[in-house]
């Protein structure tokens, strides 16, 4: 949890604070390109928080790509005339409350239930329908949740929502590294091919940044369960699409991989080039609720040698 906080965050993890995750600042900084739809969307599960950011900038959870967005349709016993009433009768019966607390996490229940209800009136509410799409583009990102959710996230770019994240899990392979990380990069090169080539033929990939990255490696020594344990000393992340320099290569270790040799990158860097190449800055202070300040990257240092 640590190295995963660390990786989207640029932040070590305290007791004292919660750190917005690297979406939720993207969505806060640039806003949606979506009206109904809310910026951040999180698929496959995977750490992800606003931390000290409003909750209007934490994402929308989608735990099965198959299966939508749940709890996103009407009760069979209403209809928007009833729901209208009911909400109305709802703010009547809160206003009290919500004048005497103008908090953060009071505003947040509030603006819950208008963006859910924008949402479920919106046409765009199909994007997350994936059986929508044909059989022939389902087999070319592969049956695995990740490769169906990497479906999902080209849809939803499709329809202008800003961030999305699609996660994986099987990589930690303490035993029997070599079958697992053999099926798992079957489904990842898969999907993630797919997905590149999917946004190229319909013109999205010039504007969207798609990057692979996970929170630490995996030791160059194999242990007696013909496993590989954590090795956060060093490790690789892939960006592809919107302002990189295609087939640059950044960065190597030594002949085992056990350490960085040249040119080492830390996970504030790699988030201070994603910042750049989306347009956000990584100089400008933000203070959380408690007056403390902060950076987006943690005064991290976009790789220039990787930006066209």
């Amino acid at each position: 949890m640590q190295a995963s906080y660390l990786m989207h965050t640029s932040y070590q993890k305290r007791g004292t604070i919660t750190h917005p995750t690297f979406g939720s600042w993207v969505t806060k900084l640039r806003g949606n390109m979506n009206r109904s739809i809310p910026g951040f969307v999180n698929i496959g599960g995977g750490y992800s928080s606003p931390g000290y950011l409003e909750s209007q900038f934490g994402p929308i959870p989608i735990n099965n790509p198959r299966a939508g967005l749940a709890n996103s349709k009407l009760a069979s016993y209403l209809n928007h005339d009833k729901l209208d009433s009911r909400l109305q009768m709802t703010t009547m019966l809160n206003k009290t409350f919500t004048e005497l607390y103008p908090m953060k996490q009071v505003r947040a229940y509030t603006d819950l239930y208008k963006d859910a209800v924008r949402l479920m009136r919106s046409k765009d509410i199909q994007a997350f329908d994936i059986s929508a799409e044909p059989e022939s583009v389902h087999q070319m990102y592969g049956d695995s949740n990740f490769g169906q959710g990497c479906l999902l996230a080209r849809r939803l770019i499709e329809h202008k929502v800003r961030y999305v994240e699609v996660t994986r899990g099987g990589w930690d392979t303490h035993s029997n590294n070599f079958e697992a990380v053999g099926n798992n990069c079957m489904d990842i090169d898969k999907a993630i091919g797919a997905l590149l080539h999917d946004l190229e033929r319909r013109g999205l990939l010039s504007d969207t940044l798609v990057v692979l990255a996970s929170e630490f490696g995996r030791t160059p020594d194999i242990n007696a369960r013909d496993g590989r344990d954590h090795w956060p000393m060093a490790f690789s992340a892939m960006l592809a699409g919107a302002g990189v320099r295609g087939g640059t290569v950044y960065g190597s270790s030594d002949e085992h991989g056990k350490r960085v040799v040249e040119n080492p990158v830390t996970p504030a860097d790699l988030n201070a080039t994603i910042a750049r190449l989306l347009g956000i800055s990584t100089v400008d202070t933000h203070f959380s609720p408690s007056g403390r300040p902060f950076k987006v990257a943690n005064d991290g240092e976009p790789i220039m040698s990787v930006i066209k």
